[in-house]
């Protein structure tokens, strides 16, 4: 069976940025925070700053707060959202929604879809090669009841375990804004997955889910490595009955050796850009990247907002960049 996702009815755009408060921001993640800001702001709509901060261990509150200084620096200002703010809909800060998720896991435990897993993660990598293009393992359904299609182990429930929800051998196809058609088999190249984990943190699944479904968020701006997670989180939409927002996953920003920017790249982060360069610079180097100028040329936010256009992002998986020539 095939199922596609259709785009939600017109009403007033609802762009979100979502950052794990995990380190120093770098420019790949500025990149995606100004497109998703242009478009929004292009839309007239309404802009919220989420922090996605579900891992306890590296997640830090010095973090979250230099992300909103580094985004107040650029001048991108958020209509809802941020660390210590409240919304009808409880906190912005994920750490704090883990009733609202609780109540969420209920639902679907109730559609039958659910079971508890036992599986360590060296079981899980024990269980067959990695996938051939990104290195993903697809779960094998080893901790599926009886009940289910290929279950093979069944455990009392109230021993220590994950929460997991089975996904059928389906098709999940949607539009995306830069990619175009889209369309992932559960089965194939997802597997069965997590919703809570053994210990007791909510999986990014979830709460994205949750949260960008309560908070009214219509389209979602990201990375092109998290296209997959659109076909999962589509099905979580169609499950819990929520309508699904936009997508438009972004080109990574990758370095001449062709490796993707990461928190540990300290040249191309905030604290060094901040230091060696102006707000105006930073948003020229984006627009050029986003292919929106020529050039590199120094840009205000509100010129770099007349310039903005879907229809110029490119649309290949990275975006090669020698960053030492220009910065």
């Amino acid at each position: 069976m095939k199922t596609t996702a259709t785009n939600p009815s017109p009403q007033k755009v609802t762009g979100r940025f979502a950052p794990s408060p995990t380190g120093r921001m770098h420019l790949g993640n500025i990149f995606t925070a100004v497109i998703s800001w242009l478009s929004v702001r292009k839309a007239g709509g309404k802009w919220i700053l989420r922090i996605e901060d579900l891992d306890p261990q590296r997640s830090r509150q010095e973090y979250a707060r230099q992300i909103e200084d580094d985004l107040a620096w650029l001048g991108l200002t958020w209509d809802e959202g941020g660390v210590d703010n409240l919304g009808p809909n409880g906190s912005y800060s994920q750490s704090q929604r883990g009733e609202i998720y609780a109540r969420y896991l209920e639902t679907l435990k109730e559609t039958g879809l659910t079971y508890p897993c036992y599986c360590t993660r060296a079981d899980i990598m024990s269980t067959q090669a990695p996938h051939q293009t990104d290195g993903r393992i697809i779960y094998q359904g080893t901790c599926r009841p009886a009940g289910f299609p290929t279950g093979k182990r069944t455990t009392d429930p109230t021993d220590r375990h994950a929460t997991r929800l089975y996904v059928p051998d389906e098709e999940i196809s949607f539009n995306d804004r830069v990619f175009g058609p889209q369309s992932y088999n559960l089965t194939r190249e997802c597997g069965d997955f997590v919703l809570q984990r053994a210990d007791g943190a909510w999986a990014y699944q979830l709460a994205v889910v949750v949260d960008d479904a309560l908070m009214g968020v219509t389209e979602i701006v990201r990375g092109s490595d998290l296209l997959l997670s659109a076909a999962q989180q589509l099905y979580l939409y169609r499950l819990l009955g929520f309508t699904p927002p936009v997508y438009a996953h972004l080109p990574l920003i990758c370095n001449e050796r062709m490796q993707r920017l990461s928190k540990r790249d300290l040249s191309m982060s905030m604290e060094e850009l901040r230091r060696n360069h102006t707000p105006q610079q930073l948003l020229g180097l984006i627009a050029h990247l986003a292919n929106l100028t020529p050039t590199p040329t120094p840009l205000t936010l509100d010129e770099l907002t007349t310039l903005f256009t879907w229809s110029a992002i490119p649309t290949q998986q990275s975006i090669i960049f020698n960053f030492k020539n220009l910065l």
